[in-house]
């Protein structure tokens, strides 16, 4: 298996940050590139934020204004990323989750707050190996399957 760098910041102070949740985000991008067979080494950043910032970044990145669940900017095109020279790994992308909205979804859905972010994870990280789902049809199905295959290596099941 290749190495796989995930470097996590906290730029909130809205929601607690557990214990073991760092973990659980490194898991999880870790298992997603496993899944996909990504044999390069990788490095993926991930960021924390409160919903006023997701919604600065969706209105200044997307021109959507409201705020959002979780933002993915991949680095990559077509299977090709830039390699970090410091690290010499891929450098895959930015993944921004909003842990106010993360909160909100879990009683939503009625599951576990480690369970809704480790999908907004997974969700992302299949953002920045190329999947899309905006359009549907098959590319989103596919997205959808990889995603859930994702959550039942972890154990992360509804």
């Amino acid at each position: 298996m290749a190495k796989v760098k995930v470097i996590i910041s906290d730029r909130q102070k809205a929601v607690e940050i557990p214990t073991g949740l760092r973990l659980l985000v490194r898991k999880v991008c870790t298992a997603a590139l496993k899944e996909q067979g990504f044999l390069q080494d990788a490095e993926v950043n991930v960021t924390f934020v409160d919903d006023a910032q997701i919604h600065q970044y969706n209105l200044e990145f997307r021109n959507i204004d409201r705020s959002t669940d979780v933002l993915s900017f991949p680095m990559g095109e077509d299977g090709q990323w830039d390699i970090n020279p410091e690290t010499n790994m891929a450098m895959l992308g930015d993944i921004v989750i909003s842990l106010e909205h993360a909160v909100a979804q879990a009683k939503e859905f009625d599951h576990s707050f480690e369970r809704e972010v480790g999908y907004l994870t997974v969700h992302s990280m299949m953002h920045l190996l190329g999947y899309d789902h905006v359009n549907g049809g098959l590319q989103a199905d596919e997205m959808r399957y990889h995603e859930e295959q994702v959550m039942e290596m972890l154990a992360l099941r509804r």
